[in-house]
């Protein structure tokens, strides 16, 4: 089974780069000029982004430094464990709606101290992929285009964030353990 999704990682990302190229070329479509055109897009709408991006970091930082997220999860811990879920990887699982940097970092300290193939770091990659940064999203982007009512993103984001956690532990427990 292990073997079977390693060889599917390997050569999904350049046969779906080869599906676009052929549709590119089969629509007559200048692939490369397009590309270019959407690098340049990508680079204005970073720029646009930097102040978003900023306080969203700078509010992260504000949340590990205190305490106040491990002083939670100390909290919630009787009832993790009741569920079966680890408490090693609520940290993940709380900040990463909040943002993909620092749920990276939380991430890289999961597999620096369980190792990448343990249980723990399958499951930390397995969360960290199945899930998105909703409230990143939701004020960066929006932000940019002047979206003022989200509600109803919120509410659908954070609940593909929790099915996409919950699964995550299903899915990882059921291959690897």
């Amino acid at each position: 089974m292990i073997q079977w999704i390693t060889t599917i990682s390997i050569w999904l990302i350049p046969c779906i780069i080869l599906l676009i190229l052929l549709v590119a070329t089969a629509k007559k479509l200048p692939a490369y000029e397009l590309f270019v055109e959407g690098g340049k897009d990508g680079l204005k709408m970073a720029i646009s982004l930097l102040p978003f991006l900023l306080g969203m970091l700078v509010a992260i930082a504000i949340l590990r430094s205190s305490g106040a997220l491990d002083a939670f999860i100390q909290l919630i811990d009787p009832i993790l464990a009741k569920v079966g879920f680890p408490a090693e990887m609520a940290p993940l699982a709380f900040i990463r709606p909040i943002s993909g940097t620092a749920a990276l970092s939380v991430t890289t300290e999961i597999i620096q101290t369980f190792g990448p193939d343990s249980f723990m770091g399958r499951l930390a990659s397995t969360m960290q992929g199945s899930t998105d940064t909703t409230l990143y999203i939701l004020t960066v982007y929006f932000g940019a285009v002047g979206i003022k009512r989200m509600g109803d993103a919120l509410k659908v984001g954070l609940i593909a964030d929790f099915i996409g956690i919950i699964i995550s532990v299903i899915v990882v427990s059921w291959i690897f353990a």
